[in-house]
C-alpha cells in the first residue's frame, strides 16, 4: 500500500457564504476514492456559523456557571445553547452535543477569528459534508469521501488530537471481528475507528496556526463508500460507561 497525503495550498480566508467547494476545486484536481478532510472552522464560516459576543445575552445559569470558570457569560451562554447535555461544569466545560459528539465547551472555538466573535461548529456537519461530496461529483465526476474535522483532548491522555465530527462517502469502522490475526486466533471485539485515525492525521497536516490550512487531500486508502454512516461511531449512550459514570457523578 501507498498513501499520499497533501494540503490543498493558497485557500483564502473563508466567509458567510463562500463556495468552499469551488475554492478547494479551483486548488486540487481530485481522483476517484480520495478522500477530503476539512477543517471545520472553515464549513462553519461558510454557513455563518459566527456569533458576536456583544449579541449575546446570558443566562442565569450561564453566570452561575461563568462564575466557577471566571469565563466570559456570554461564551457560556453559546456553549450551553449548543448543547443538549452538560457533564462537567469545572474546570471546563465538557457538553454532549444534539448529534452525540461530546467535547468541550460544545466546540465553541475563540481562535482563528477576529476579536468578539466566536465561531460554532456546523450545525449538521454530515449534512455539510453530505453536500461537498454531492457538488465535487456534480462538478467533477469524482466519488470522493468527505471528513470533517475538528480538535479534541482526550480522557486520560494530554493533548489534544483531530477527530470526525462528519463523514459522507466513507464507513465510520473498520469491523475486523471473525477475522484471523498472524497467529491464526479469531479477533472478536476489534473494531477500527479509521474516520478518527485520518482526521487525526489530516490535521497534523493542516497545523493549527496562523500558517495552517484547512483542506487536507488523502489519496491511497481507497475506502469509498456510497453510504452516510456517521452515527455508527457514536456509542449507544446505555453502553458508554463512562457516560453513565458522569451522569452518576453530576446528579449522584
Amino acid at each position: 500500500m501507498r498513501v499520499e497525503v497533501f494540503t490543498v495550498d493558497d485557500m483564502p480566508r473563508i466567509n458567510e457564504g463562500d463556495d468552499l467547494t469551488r475554492l478547494i476545486l479551483e486548488r486540487v484536481r481530485l481522483e476517484d476514492n480520495d478522500i477530503l478532510a476539512i477543517a471545520s472552522s472553515v464549513v462553519a464560516k461558510a454557513e455563518g456559523r459566527v456569533r458576536n459576543l456583544s449579541e449575546i445575552t446570558p443566562s442565569a445559569e450561564a453566570y452561575r456557571i461563568s462564575r466557577k470558570l471566571d469565563e466570559d457569560p456570554r461564551f457560556v451562554e453559546a456553549v450551553l445553547e449548543e448543547s443538549c447535555e452538560i457533564l462537567i461544569e469545572s474546570p471546563f466545560i465538557l457538553v454532549r452535543r444534539p448529534d452525540g459528539h461530546v467535547c468541550v465547551n460544545a466546540g465553541v472555538d475563540r481562535s482563528n477569528i477576529e476579536e468578539g466573535k466566536i465561531i460554532l461548529l456546523p450545525r449538521d456537519p454530515s449534512a455539510s459534508a453530505a453536500r461537498i461530496r454531492s457538488r465535487i461529483y456534480e462538478s467533477t465526476g469524482r466519488r470522493v469521501s468527505v471528513i470533517i474535522t475538528d480538535t479534541n483532548g482526550r480522557a486520560f491522555r494530554v493533548g489534544q488530537t483531530g477527530l470526525a465530527i462528519g463523514t459522507s462517502g466513507i464507513s465510520s469502522t473498520r469491523d475486523w471481528v471473525g477475522l484471523r490475526d498472524l497467529f491464526g486466533n479469531v479477533l472478536t471485539i476489534t473494531n477500527e475507528a479509521i474516520i478518527d485515525e485520518i482526521a487525526g492525521f489530516a490535521n497534523l497536516m493542516m497545523g493549527e496556526g496562523d500558517g495552517g490550512t484547512p483542506a487536507v487531500v488523502i489519496r491511497g486508502l481507497s475506502l469509498f463508500e456510497d453510504v452516510d454512516a456517521f452515527h455508527e461511531i457514536i456509542r449507544d449512550e446505555h453502553e458508554d460507561m463512562i457516560l453513565r459514570a458522569l451522569r452518576r457523578v453530576r446528579f449522584g
